[in-house]
């Protein structure tokens, strides 16, 4: 989710990182009010900043979670979700999305638009 998504889908993100903890994620980290902010990480030559939605661990190794709902930018949040990708192969995190009901054909295509294909998606 892009930081001018934030507000309008804050009840989204409360409800996954429940979900999270149900699933026995422990140290979870997000970026919403009441949680430690996870570490972000700026764009050099310009003031993006990119931020995961949820970072937690499990079983000793750490995920990073990402919530996939529609936006009115998905050139930016392609361009997140490539990152953070990238971040998680080299630093050997496991890098999911959380989409739920109405937003599947959104996050199908932009998965397939910029190949993410190896992405595991939690569907809530």
């Amino acid at each position: 989710m892009i930081t001018q998504d934030k507000d309008k889908y804050a009840e989204e993100l409360n409800h996954s990182i429940n979900y999270l903890e149900n699933l026995g994620y422990n140290n979870i980290k997000a970026d919403i009010e009441g949680y430690e902010t996870p570490k972000s990480y700026l764009k050099k030559g310009s003031k993006i900043e990119v931020t995961p939605d949820i970072v937690a661990e499990k079983e000793g190794r750490k995920h990073i979670f990402d919530l996939s709902l529609k936006s009115q930018k998905p050139r930016l949040l392609k361009s997140k979700w490539l990152f953070l990708n990238t971040l998680s192969q080299i630093k050997s995190y496991r890098f999911r999305l959380i989409t739920k009901r109405g937003h599947y054909k959104f996050t199908n295509e932009t998965i397939d638009d910029i190949n993410l294909d190896k992405v595991k998606l939690l569907k809530i």
